[in-house]
């Protein structure tokens, strides 16, 4: 006779609770509703998480009220965040019950992230690092990716619920080796989004369209879903942010100061976070961060226009 341990987990059987409905957490939450689990949310500002009610999500006014939950997400802006909904007052830890398991999905750093997992671990709970790749419209989509690290049997609990929340995750280990993930990645995304800059100012100096240079490189080796998505902004100068220009300095700085501790040089990277500070200098930090397309142009004594043609993101909902 199969033990219920041995039966595999499926959305639906824990009672999940949701810290953070931001536009990433707001639109992976309504992922977990739409699979039919058990959601309870909490957010700062009640008004954000109350459409999640449509949906079949319950609402509470504090962090602690989430205590009760088999398994609790949180998806805030940073580490203190991330410490306060946890162990401040009101939050998560501030009372006699326990989850069994917290998953953080935001962007913070190793030592938050660590203060949270020894907090969690003092009260005889796990806690999964689990930072994601994408944005609201991905999620929507159905192509967020997540890379995850912590205790490997945590991890297969909670790989059911990460699944119905993106396209796929993926396991790295144990303690914070997520975070170095998401780091590395955040690097490339910086440092491909200026490749993408120089080449496509170089080519219209050159007399070649945004768009049609644009399309060639989405069509070749080169391509990727990435350059795709990006594709319609830079052509049209849509910067609607998706991802700030300071976040992205944020995470250069972190990939640099991990480089320095390992001895990893990173000239790139380097060079690219001083680049995304001249567009921070110059008053971006409320746009998108390919904004960087615009301040390459500038270097080139170019001034950009919109180009108006339709183009295809590669994002169908799924």
């Amino acid at each position: 006779m199969t033990n219920e341990k041995d039966q595999p987990v499926t959305p639906g059987r824990h009672k999940i609770g949701w810290i953070g409905t931001g536009r990433m957490g707001f639109e992976m939450a309504k992922r977990l509703l739409l699979a039919g689990c058990d959601v309870t949310v909490y957010n700062r500002t009640r008004a954000k998480a109350e459409p999640l009610e449509e949906f079949g999500a319950r609402v509470v006014d504090r962090p602690v009220e989430l205590a009760g939950c088999d398994i609790v997400f949180t998806m805030v802006s940073g580490p203190s965040d991330l410490i306060a909904v946890v162990t401040g007052e009101n939050g998560l830890l501030d009372g006699d019950q326990t989850p069994e398991l917290l998953i953080d999905c935001s962007s913070v750093s190793e030592q938050g992230s660590q203060t949270v997992r020894d907090a969690m671990k003092a009260r005889g709970a796990n806690m999964l690092s689990a930072p994601v790749s994408g944005n609201g419209k991905v999620i929507k989509a159905g192509l967020l990716t997540i890379v995850a690290s912590g205790p490997e049997d945590s991890f297969k609990t909670a790989e059911p619920y990460l699944s119905s929340i993106g396209r796929g995750v993926t396991y790295v280990g144990a303690g914070e080796l997520a975070r170095m993930v998401k780091i590395c990645h955040n690097v490339m995304l910086g440092v491909v989004t200026q490749c993408m800059a120089e080449i496509t100012v170089l080519a219209e100096k050159g007399g070649v369209p945004r768009n049609a240079m644009l399309n060639f490189l989405n069509d070749s080796v080169m391509g990727s879903m990435f350059t795709r998505y990006k594709t319609p902004a830079f052509v049209n100068l849509d910067w609607t942010p998706t991802f700030t220009a300071p976040l992205l300095r944020k995470d250069l700085e972190l990939g640099l100061a991990a480089g320095e501790r390992l001895g990893a040089p990173m000239e790139v990277t380097e060079c690219t976070r001083d680049i995304v500070q001249r567009a921070i200098d110059a008053g971006h930090t409320d746009c998108d961060f390919g904004i960087m397309l615009e301040v390459q142009a500038a270097a080139a004594d170019m001034t950009l226009s919109p180009e108006h043609v339709e183009i295809d993101d590669g994002l169908s909902p799924r």
